[in-house]
């Protein structure tokens, strides 16, 4: 990566933390700006770096096959028992646009068996299935063999638009991937014992514990969106990113710990705060370099306005009101962000969640909460880090009863369908 490029990412968070997200009167006190309104008037994402990130997002395994084929044995998982349709039914998703006219033909003509593992192999061949890097032979028999494979960002954090079929179509950078069963994938796999097989087993469909690994507490969180990420000068549920712990920035801090202690990719990642050592790298560095430009392209991904006619525009109006008034939501989910973390990366105690699981924060690096933006907040149920809000009717009514706002039937579905409107 070039060193220009470096202090262009640097400089960016340097004028975020000094300069973004709230005013100040002359007292030099923050004034917090009224929520969906003000001007963070980022600087220009340069597009070639934005391009080399989204070829990294999408297709960089950092080198983690060493972790997915030689330790976990994935390959052989794969190649012997994970056809299309098992694949789809646990979340995978396939890039249409990476299917030849011919095989989106047989297809449709239900000429291609989905209940073949050889199949998963021929749509690996194509770089088809999303977040996942297959190395693919021919044996004398004329069989495909998955010699190799690891996984990429994308496999959590893309999905597809459904526009071939359940699961398949085009993809959707940045959009949490909540029907991947992540856990579930990782079970499969002969190096484990039962006893940890279990432990991820029990997750479920869009949920990991992106700390399991590292201090053996089970305790998951919801899969995260990776868009509408610019601006915030701290990243993760735990404000646990920023740049005096990773010069980069924000979330490239957590793209390095998911990249190394997750992935398993060749690189080194070191936080005092957690006591945490993790050095992958075997005489290699595949992930710093990558970094900005990963970045740069998650910066690039805005979070998506509501489908047209999905919800009720006059009771938005009225919850809009009710969001700064009695609702009370404005108090932290201010700014253009809807979150308080640019008055200066503002973090909230832990006693601040309403969420049901309030013992993640403490495994975090901060032990605080961030206030999470809401801005395309419509596309990603469940909500709370714990996913223990089925639908923003849910999150409303958990806010009505912690907060004794005594909000009426009305009143809460005006917020609703404000909240729809974001």
């Amino acid at each position: 990566m070039k060193l220009n490029n470096i202090i262009k990412i640097i400089g960016v968070f340097i004028f975020l933390i000094t300069a973004v997200g709230c005013d100040r009167d002359d007292s030099g006190t923050i004034i917090t700006i009224p929520p969906g309104e003000g001007n963070l008037n980022l600087p220009p994402l340069d597009p070639q770096l934005v391009e080399q990130g989204k070829q990294v997002f999408r297709y960089d395994t950092f080198g983690d096959e060493t972790f997915w084929t030689d330790v976990l044995q994935m390959n052989q998982v794969i190649e012997s028992a994970v056809s299309p349709a098992t694949a789809l039914s646990v979340g995978l998703k396939v890039d249409a646009a990476a299917l030849p006219e011919a095989v989106v033909t047989a297809i449709q003509n239900g000429d291609v068996d989905l209940e073949d593992p050889q199949t998963t192999l021929t749509l690996l061949q194509l770089n088809a299935v999303v977040g996942v890097q297959g190395q693919v032979s021919e044996k004398e028999d004329g069989s495909l063999k998955l010699d190799r494979v690891g996984i990429t960002c994308a496999l959590c954090h893309s999905t597809v638009d459904d526009s071939f079929a359940p699961g398949i179509g085009n993809r959707l950078d940045g959009w949490a991937n909540r029907d991947l069963n992540p856990g579930l994938i990782i079970s499969l796999s002969p190096a484990l014992d039962q006893a940890t097989k279990d432990i991820y087993a029990s997750w479920g469909p869009g949920i990991y514990d992106p700390r399991f690994n590292n201090d053996g507490i089970n305790n998951p969180v919801v899969i995260p969106p990776a868009f509408g990420l610019y601006g915030l000068p701290k990243a993760i549920f735990t404000g646990d990113g920023d740049i005096e712990h990773e010069p980069v920035g924000p979330v490239a801090y957590w793209n390095r710990y998911v990249a190394v202690t997750q992935m398993r990719g060749h690189g080194y990642f070191e936080d005092p705060r957690l006591g945490l050592v993790v050095d992958n790298r075997e005489g290699d560095d595949l992930v710093t370099d990558k970094l900005p430009a990963l970045q740069a392209y998650q910066f690039s991904i805005s979070a998506p306005k509501p489908p047209t006619g999905s919800f009720d525009m006059a009771a938005a109006e009225r919850g809009k009101v009710l969001f700064s008034g009695k609702g009370q939501c404005a108090t932290c989910h201010s700014g253009p962000l809807f979150t308080d973390v640019i008055e200066g990366g503002k973090l909230h105690p832990q006693s601040a969640s309403v969420a049901i699981d309030k013992d993640y924060v403490k495994r975090s690096a901060t032990k605080l909460w961030r206030v999470t933006p809401l801005k395309g907040i419509w596309q990603h149920p469940p909500y709370f880090h714990d996913g223990s809000a089925a639908t923003l009717a849910d999150v409303v009514e958990r806010y009505n009863l912690e907060n004794n706002l005594n909000l009426s039937a009305s009143e809460k579905t005006d917020l609703t369908e404000y909240l729809k409107s974001i």
